[in-house]
């Protein structure tokens, strides 16, 4: 069966990105053909290792010359650029004769079952429905931002209905599409699980997010000012990257929490960082399944997360393998931190529970839901 992976571009250490590497490499060392095209790497280095089976391939599409430009002059030369897109990912995938086609809802979406390659087309999505393409953001910025962004919702919807499955990461997110031809929920799997385990007995918390609008830094630093004031022998060590960086160093600044929350440049071995922590810390506004709570408990690292729609109250059992708190309440999300700080037979317990209770993610249970939907979905075209 030959596999084709459809991603913007493999060009930072988040979460997507990750999750695709790994489903192409797992897939390729189980047999399959698998190709992977990305739209703009345009020779950059993946951020990911490609198991030196996976063939890839890029469009070489620099949508970023569209902001060079400004009004109708930008959106002729985004519409150019996405039909030359168009053009070359048909010919590509007339040539590499795909079974089954996944798009990560890029910009691919918008005319990839037009395309009459006879491979099946399946949505995948990394965000949950209301932030795809992080509309979400578009439509606080303004009356015709915000219509501009109910039109592409729009836009989205009527190409996912021509899509022969949508695959969701949880059922609350798969309700939402209603759409879709078919919805399938399939969580991301925990990519490895370290021989160890971490001692819980290091005075280091561990966040590792993008400096962006999802992830609540605002909420972190009042938290963080919190706990510190209670425990100013912990620390907060923070690895990410993002348009925000100096803004979380103004505002870590402004609370003079700078020796106390240190911030790091994502790292490749970011699994020792999860073993040499204690506790694990989430604040975000929003999140879809994050990769870095399985990552987390996979170590027996107790997590504290807000209550965010949709991904953490699906990884954490509250109580029983890590905490979860009110939404956005910054002083609740530092009482929990506390709590598991003070309390060291807690933070063990549920350490422990959390790497038994994660191994329902792990990545031979999630690979067969894929294998076996792709199998489902062949079947319904047999006559």
């Amino acid at each position: 069966m030959h596999i084709l992976y459809i991603y913007p571009e493999i060009t930072i250490k988040g979460g997507a990105d990750k999750v695709i590497v790994e489903k192409a490499n797992y897939f390729a060392a189980h047999g399959y053909r698998v190709t992977l095209v990305t739209e703009a790497q345009m020779g950059r280095e993946l951020s990911f290792s490609l198991d030196e089976k996976v063939r890839h391939i890029d469009m070489g599409i620099d949508f970023n010359r569209q902001y060079t430009q400004h009004g109708i002059r930008r959106l002729w030369t985004y519409l150019g650029l996405l039909h030359q897109y168009k053009k070359k990912l048909e010919t590509t995938l007339m040539e590499e004769c795909p079974d089954i086609v996944i798009t990560a809802m890029g910009r691919s979406i918008d005319f990839i079952s037009s395309i009459h390659d006879g491979s099946i087309k399946i949505g995948e999505a990394h965000s949950v429905k209301a932030n795809v393409r992080s509309l979400n953001v578009m439509e606080r910025k303004g009356w015709l931002r915000r219509f501009m962004a109910r039109l592409i919702r729009w836009h989205i919807s009527r190409k996912v209905s021509r899509l022969n499955a949508m695959v969701l990461l949880t059922q609350q997110d798969a309700d939402c599409w209603t759409e879709a031809q078919q919805t399938f929920v399939i969580p991301n799997a925990v990519p490895q699980f370290p021989e160890r385990c971490s001692t819980l007995d290091n005075k280091q918390i561990l966040m590792v997010a993008r400096y962006n609008d999802a992830k609540g830094y605002n909420y972190m630093v009042e938290a963080w000012q919190k706990v510190h004031e209670r425990h100013p022998d912990w620390t907060l060590n923070v690895y990410g990257s993002g348009e925000l960086h100096d803004d979380v160093i103004r505002w870590i600044q402004q609370r003079h929490l700078s020796t106390s929350m240190v911030l790091h440049e994502p790292v490749d071995n970011i699994m020792e960082q999860y073993l040499d922590s204690s506790i694990f810390v989430m604040s975000s506004r929003y999140e879809a399944f994050p990769m870095v709570l399985l990552e987390a408990m996979a170590c027996g690292v107790p997590c504290v997360s807000f209550d965010c729609p949709h991904g953490p109250r699906n990884i954490i059992r509250d109580g029983e393998d890590g905490l979860l708190v009110e939404y956005l309440n910054p002083q609740a999300l530092a009482d929990g931190i506390c709590k598991l700080i003070e309390d060291e037979a807690l933070r063990k317990q549920l350490g422990a529970k959390a790497r038994q209770n994660i191994q329902r993610f792990s990545q031979s249970v999630v690979m067969h839901q894929w294998t076996e939907l792709f199998d489902t979905l062949i079947s319904q075209r047999r006559p």
